[in-house]
């Protein structure tokens, strides 16, 4: 039999077992009592043969309209039960929940499902957040050296320099507010992880956002990831999705790459600046287990998904600011009163203030849960049955947080009112707060995320004044825009003071005003 007509009967076979996988699975058959033998789940909005709530899922994410859908699967209950094409996903909507799958079983639902897609082509198998736990627990070791007291407090110092560069650049051109956020946020990871200044031409930080924001777009985007047995079942032949995320996946690999070899070179010749590579991820004391290509991803992986999320976060903290002037008014009475002399001089507020206001403190938390930059996130895998609030989950079903629903506990959830938080653990990021996830697979670095946003939201209310600058929906980001301000906004610098206050402490730290 010749090779095209093989591939047209596999093709042939292969839609034939999806038209009796749609025939058998159609409700009251027998196959779907048998399926369903052994198990008890939340309920949830009911969906079709085969593809379950899949295509409802992704039109509302395509159209814009997440945050509604997200919120209305709290109508079922504390859980939701979704049907992701041959994946069973339980969605988790109230605090105690979570508490209690993520954080106090997190020993079975630590681990993550195959995903062909996004893990397998995308991230060549190496990005941290999506790998099993088998090759994960290793580079997890590892980044625990970012909750270093003593490492945090090093970082602090960084984070408060690199602030600099983006209070002169929001003095230079305070159209572009939205790309000093980025020129700061990855700024701050690339120092704190490859020891260096960030030296990086405009193209080379193009091709790295781009790189975050295909692998960011790649979740959950292709029926793949939805049904991964495909992978296996489909030749590599005939898969006609495959060429897309290969390719997506070298330009990944390489743009690393690049950003890679400087650093493991400094290090190799012993002239690399104190850094996460250099001091934790390379160093021999570590004894750090995986390949150079595992390193590799690891350390861009904390540069990327640390940057954008705190790009994205400042964005929304801009938008809270205009549009509650009285909370820039309360938290900036709260910084004067420390950091303005009986003479009238001016300091910046820094690291050694944080727990002086912790107004601000508030107005961090309440940023990450008025408008949550990652409205669910990845699967938590059960890896053997539980039995759990009268509920059987079998092996295999998906836990997922609910970031909308879990930011809507609270009275008057779309008011922005940092003083919800003012309640003693206001410093704790994590207290009541799911932004960065739970369990064994909470974002490891959330603790240098807060103090990153600390520095910044703590000083452009000191030293700017914002306004709208035309109409503003609060509830439309637009996280994607990076080449227009996502939304219309006025900043002028509050005094003649205050920016040669930023001249002052730029020039001393060396930046170029």
């Amino acid at each position: 039999m010749s090779s095209s007509v093989e591939h047209i009967c596999l093709i042939g076979a292969f839609f034939g077992a999806l038209w009796l996988l749609y025939k058998f699975l159609l409700p009251g058959t027998l196959l779907w009592k048998l399926v369903g033998t052994g198990r008890k789940l939340p309920p949830g909005p009911p969906g079709l043969p085969v593809f379950g709530n899949m295509f409802q899922f992704t039109k509302a994410r395509d159209a814009g309209l997440w945050a509604p859908f997200l919120a209305s699967l709290r109508k079922y209950g504390a859980m939701t039960t979704l049907r992701m094409g041959s994946q069973t996903w339980v969605v988790l909507n109230e605090p105690q929940v979570v508490t209690d799958l993520i954080n106090k079983h997190g020993k079975i639902t630590n681990e993550r499902p195959e995903m062909p897609i996004a893990s397998d082509l995308v991230s060549h198998g190496l990005r941290t957040v999506l790998r099993p736990t088998a090759s994960w627990t290793e580079g997890r070791r590892v980044m625990h050296h970012l909750l270093s007291g003593s490492v945090l407090r090093i970082y602090g110092n960084w984070q408060e320099i690199e602030s600099l560069q983006m209070l002169s650049a929001y003095v230079r051109e305070p159209t572009r507010w939205y790309a000093h956020h980025y020129r700061y946020s990855i700024a701050v990871l690339y120092r704190l992880v490859m020891g260096e200044n960030l030296d990086k031409t405009q193209s080379e930080l193009d091709d790295y956002q781009q790189v975050t924001m295909e692998f960011t777009l790649s979740l959950l985007c292709s029926f793949v990831d939805y049904f991964p047995i495909l992978s296996r079942l489909v030749p590599t032949p005939l898969q006609w999705w495959r060429h897309f995320w290969v390719k997506m996946g070298d330009f990944h690999h390489r743009v690393f790459k690049a950003w890679w070899d400087p650093i493991r070179t400094a290090v190799q010749e012993g002239t690399a600046k104190p850094g996460f590579v250099r001091d934790t991820l390379l160093h021999p004391e570590m004894r750090y287990k995986g390949t150079e290509e595992e390193a590799m991803y690891l350390a861009n992986s904390v540069i990327a998904a640390g940057s954008d999320n705190t790009r994205m976060t400042l964005n929304t903290f801009i938008m809270a600011m205009i549009s509650h002037p009285e909370t820039m008014a309360r938290a900036r009475k709260e910084m004067d009163a420390i950091c303005v002399g009986e003479n009238g001089a001016l300091r910046l507020p820094g690291m050694a203030d944080f727990d002086q206001l912790p107004y601000l403190a508030a107005i961090v938390k309440e940023v990450l849960r008025w408008r949550p930059t990652t409205p669910v996130t990845p699967q938590h895998q059960l890896t053997e049955d539980l039995a759990y609030e009268g509920y059987r989950f079998p092996k295999g079903t998906c836990f997922v947080i609910n970031e909308i629903a879990l930011s809507q506990q609270c009275e008057e959830p779309d008011c922005f009112d940092p003083s919800r938080w003012l309640d003693g653990n206001e410093r704790n990021i994590t207290h009541g707060l799911w932004a960065f996830g739970g369990g064994r697979r909470i974002c490891v670095g959330y603790r240098v995320a807060q103090q990153a946003l600390y520095i910044a939201m703590a000083r452009i209310i000191y030293c700017f004044d914002l306004s709208s600058d035309g109409s503003v929906d609060t509830r439309k980001l637009n996280h994607f825009c990076l080449d227009k301000q996502p939304f219309p906004v006025k900043v002028t610098v509050r005094s003649p003071e205050h920016e040669r206050l930023i001249q002052q402490e730029a020039a001393k730290a060396g930046n170029v005003f």
